[in-house]
Order: C-alpha cells, then structure tokens, then sequence
C-alpha cells in the first residue's frame, strides 16, 4: 500500500464478522453490524506534544484492535476497504496471546 497515515491517524481494516449466529443462524450481509474490531495497517509518526516532541503511539501495525463503532473515515485504498481514525478513537489493544489460550 502506497500510503503513510499522518500525526496520529492510523489505518485499520476491519476483521470480517461472523456469518453465523452463536445459535447457527446464517446471517444475511444486509443485517450485519460492522464489525468493532480490526487489525492496524499502518500509523503515523506520533502526535507533537505542547513542546515540540513526536510522542508515538502506543499501537502498532499489526496490533487487533478494538474501537468506536462510528469512529473514523471509512475509504478506499487500493480496492480495499480501509478506516482512518486517531489513536484516541481506539478503545484497545486485544491481547491475541489471551485469546489463543482461551480457545
């Protein structure tokens, strides 16, 4: 991918959602919810602090997230369906280490 989010923007592609119910119910595309959860592609630099300093972020590209459910820039990159939102509209990092042990 050609592009380099700014400041404290990050890039995120959703994770795709379950298609079927915990009851086994198909869900068709037209009542899915966007999924919450993502994994970051790519993020900038850091915000600049008050005296001038890059203070970087605390995810990373790679990183599955959690975040707002109508947070960010939904755009099209390279034919793919990509989010732009500032770190802050992340609510988390999941621990994907907690979820392989669980499963």
């Amino acid at each position: 991918m050609g592009f380099r989010p700014l400041h404290d923007r990050v890039v995120i592609r959703r994770v795709e959602a379950e298609e079927k119910s915990s009851g086994g119910i198909i869900i068709p595309d037209t009542a899915k919810e966007k999924p919450m959860e993502g994994e970051v592609i790519a993020v900038g630099p850091g915000a600049r602090a008050d005296d001038g300093k890059i203070q970087p972020l605390d995810v990373k590209a790679g990183d599955r997230v959690l975040f707002g459910k109508w947070s960010g820039t939904e755009v099209k990159l390279d034919g793919e369906d990509l989010i732009i939102m500032k770190e802050s509209d992340i609510m988390g990092i999941i621990d994907q280490s907690a979820v392989r042990k669980a499963a």
